[in-house]
């Protein structure tokens, strides 16, 4: 099985491309909303939840989310310690989905790909590069933040430029180039790849 990862900063277009390869039949592993249901349900998970937020940190509406992101973003130690805990676990339910598809070819979507050490994993990456300015106005207008929020975010990802230098493959989504045909093309791409991966 050929296991390509897809990724690319914040408000590049990494959800309207997986839709496309989704619509061209392969299957795509959300790791963003995968990682949301194990954080709500996986034991191991909560209970370190637990133990660094307390035990209110989960609701009877689930995870109080913003109350996280407002202590990760400034402390770096209960991120790595969240981290070390939730990579692994994803890690093992993406490979468990692998084994249920029925593809010569699987695409990890991923934001941090790289930044979480995933990329080491697959065997060839996609990463989808679109302008800053566009990446925030897109943002600002989907999340309805502010630039400044936005910067924050972009900040903690890394360049587009160090994830394609890493990257085997690349789609442009600057709203100059359409992203379908680039998309419809790499896939023919991926299929004369993937019989080296059995």
């Amino acid at each position: 099985m050929y296991k390509v990862g897809l990724t690319g900063g914040i408000g590049s277009g990494k959800s309207s491309v997986a839709k496309i390869f989704r619509s061209l039949g392969l299957p795509v592993y959300d790791t963003d909303k995968e990682a949301k249901v194990l954080i709500e349900k996986h034991p191991k998970i909560r209970t370190c939840y637990k133990s660094l937020f307390g035990d209110d940190i989960y609701t009877e509406m689930g995870l109080n989310r913003a109350k996280i992101a407002k202590i990760v973003f400034n402390d770096s130690f209960k991120l790595k310690e969240l981290e070390k805990v939730v990579h692994p676990i994803v890690f093992k339910h993406f490979v468990d989905w692998c084994s249920l598809q029925n593809s010569s070819i699987v695409i990890k979507e991923n934001a941090i790909l790289f930044e979480s050490g995933g990329a080491a994993f697959l065997d060839d990456i996609i990463t989808i590069s679109a302008p800053l300015e566009l990446r925030v106005e897109r943002v600002m207008k989907r999340d309805g933040v502010s630039a400044g929020d936005v910067m924050a975010r972009v900040n903690k990802q890394w360049s587009d430029d160090k994830k394609i230098a890493l990257s085997k493959y690349v789609i442009y989504a600057d709203d100059t180039v359409l992203v379908t045909p680039q998309v419809i093309a790499l896939v023919d791409e991926l299929k004369a790849e993937a019989p080296k991966y059995k």
